[in-house]
């Protein structure tokens, strides 16, 4: 039978991957201790344990204690003398600990209780919803890995369910034997995943879905996407990056099992144990961290793929916010992304002309880059040179001797992201919407060294000054002149609907071959004409009238079916930051002057080679 041969494949991929970690594991460590590790991790991965239960301590050893006055347990005070916080490696906030009623269910029901369903109100053209992490405090300063960007939704409110989950408090599997153990048993669950929906279609009839991927593959059942979601959240790391990275595609790329399932992943990653977290501030800052510090709080404002951020105070009084790195993360990077790949492949949930090869080679640059704390902190300080002159933007400070290779702390900044934006009057969504669009051409076509996370978190709105505050250049990248001047000559044809020369630039740049069907040709010229919208008229353009991300959506399906090549590599971050922009300003509402933001840069831009190529700008009227 076909779905016995799918599950054979599935299980010969996960025993080469198991089979790799055992073997390099028994090259380094003996017999005892890799039965060891191994128990630990298998019952914490699978889900047969929930992580660690702890129970909050009225009194904490050390120098350190919990401020009096504090409304939070979680935040711990150090005195003038030199504190242990490890000493106080058992104590959490009472957010953390696990309900009773969870740690008795029988195992095949731990992960259905991770998983709550919510019922919200679907965005409107008043009321835009909100964001991932609920609380304007915990939104006001981090760099949030977890929100992306959402369509918008229709004009007329109506309740939807949306899944959620609970993150647990649970050590960062960081050995590669570990992590390896992981993706194995995620990939068994899969296989058992697989077999039961096999057997209940044999019973009951494949389900009528009007052709979709996820009836077609039994694959993709809503528990396996669950399984999914679940593991990335627990291994954290690149893992969990790649899943987040494809929770913003549509149903032309991720089927809509797996897509539900990763919209919990963007929710947010387990949280390291205190213990863990301060053997990483130690070996990182050295085991006197606490003394440069007034106060810690050990509840993460966020916890994301790479790392969790908490609030601190500085001996000065600074209010701080401290990225910390989740152990082994960066050096798994390549294991992890090629495990991903073997699982993919296995399940054939990627569509070829994603061309998954390039993709995952590209992935795997940029975690590298953002994995290193030290390059960020340039980067930071690099755009804060560059902005310095622009109104209405401000890069916070980095806190040099509280930062290293895998820690990151900087000034603490006021503000809501885009998503809570989206609540204030139409004169303030305008200027936001403007700025962020000023922001993203500035970066390109006059810096070329551009910020390409485009997560509403990491643009943080001041009110009161009228000042966008920017976090997070993990992403942070140069783009190369030549590149550069073609794309925005590209841009230029596309605004202009000047098919010739989308086609001519498109095959310099990387992205046609000149040997494509005639329908792969028009579909994307066609997407040319679509992006171009916005550029092609003076005046405002209303991102709220025009439906793009649709548009896009419907001739990225076909695209994706007669591409004979993959786009270049410097596409896959821009791309990735020019949608976030399109839809933060769609999210807004926002009428934005585009083709007026376009000619001030293009006017003025001095092109390199080819550059009597400069286009005709013409009015756009």
């Amino acid at each position: 039978m076909a779905y016995l041969k799918d599950i054979a494949r599935l299980a010969d991929g996960l025993s080469l991957v198991a089979k790799e970690a055992v073997n390099r594991q028994l090259r380094h460590n003996n017999l005892q201790s890799l039965i060891k590790k191994t128990l630990l991790s298998a019952t914490d991965l699978t889900g047969l344990t929930k992580g660690k239960v702890r129970q909050i301590d009225k009194e904490i050893g050390g120098n350190s204690a919990v401020h009096p006055d504090s409304n939070k347990q979680s935040v711990v005070y150090f005195g003038d003398e030199k504190t242990s916080p490890s000493s106080s490696s058992t104590f959490t906030s009472e957010s953390e600990v696990v309900p009773q009623i969870e740690r008795d269910l029988p195992p095949d029901e731990v992960a259905a209780a991770e998983f709550h369903e919510n019922v919200v109100q679907s965005p409107s053209q008043t009321a835009v919803g909100t964001s991932i992490e609920g609380d304007p405090q915990k939104d006001s300063s981090l760099s949030s890995e977890s929100n992306a960007a959402e369509a918008v939704g229709p004009a007329t409110p109506e309740l939807v369910i949306k899944r959620q989950r609970k993150p647990r408090e649970r050590k960062v599997p960081s050995t590669s034997f570990s992590r390896a153990l992981g993706f194995a048993g995620l990939g068994a669950g899969l296989a058992w995943g697989t077999l039961q929906e096999s057997a209940k279609r044999l019973v009951f009839g494949t389900p009528n879905l009007l052709g979709k991927q996820s009836a077609l593959s039994p694959y993709l059942s809503e528990k396996n996407a669950e399984r999914l979601a679940l593991a990335l959240c627990r291994m954290r790391g690149a893992a969990l990056k790649l899943g987040q990275m494809l929770s913003i595609q549509d149903e032309s790329v991720v089927p809509a099992p797996i897509l539900a399932a990763l919209d919990v992943v963007r929710q947010g990653a387990d949280v390291m144990p205190r213990s863990q977290l301060n053997q990483v501030l130690g070996s990182e800052l050295g085991q006197d961290w606490s003394s440069k510090l007034k106060s810690f709080d050990y509840e993460p404002m966020a916890a994301a793929s790479i790392g969790q951020v908490h609030r601190a105070v500085t001996k000065d009084g600074m209010d701080v916010a401290m990225k910390i790195q989740y152990p082994g993360v960066a050096d798994s990077i390549e294991s992890d992304i090629d495990n991903v790949k073997l699982l993919l492949g296995y399940t054939n949930l990627i569509p070829e002309g994603l061309y998954l090869e390039n993709a995952m080679k590209v992935a795997k640059e940029e975690l590298f880059r953002e994995c290193d704390y030290e390059l960020e902190a340039k980067s930071q300080k690099r755009f804060g040179i560059l902005l310095s002159g622009a109104k209405g933007f401000y890069v916070p400070v980095v806190i040099d001797d509280l930062s290293s290779k895998r820690v990151l702390t900087s000034e603490l900044v006021p503000g809501i992201p885009i998503d809570k934006v989206a609540l204030l009057d139409q004169e303030t969504r305008n200027y936001v919407g403007r700025k962020l669009l000023e922001l993203t051409l500035m970066e390109l076509f006059v810096f070329r060294f551009m910020q390409t996370d485009p997560n509403w978190s990491n643009f943080l709105y001041d009110e009161s000054e009228r000042i966008i505050n920017l976090i997070d250049f993990g992403a942070a990248r140069d783009y190369p002149k030549p590149f550069v001047d073609d794309y925005l000559r590209m841009v230029f044809a596309c605004a202009n609907n000047d098919r010739g020369a989308i086609i001519k630039l498109s095959q310099r740049l990387g992205f046609l071959t000149g040997e494509e069907s005639e329908i792969m040709m028009e579909t994307h010229v066609q997407a040319g004409f679509v992006v171009g919208l916005p550029f092609s008229k003076l005046g405002g353009y209303d991102f709220r009238a025009n439906n793009i991300t649709q548009s896009i959506s419907n001739l990225g399906a076909t695209m994706l079916r007669h591409r004979l090549t993959p786009p270049p590599e410097e596409a896959y971050s821009l791309h990735r930051k020019l949608s976030g922009a399109f839809l933060a300003c769609i999210k807004l509402g926002a009428v934005v002057p585009c083709r007026e933001l376009l000619l001030e840069v293009y006017e003025k831009y001095e092109f390199g080679e080819y550059g009597n190529e400069k286009l005709a700008s013409g009015s756009g009227s």
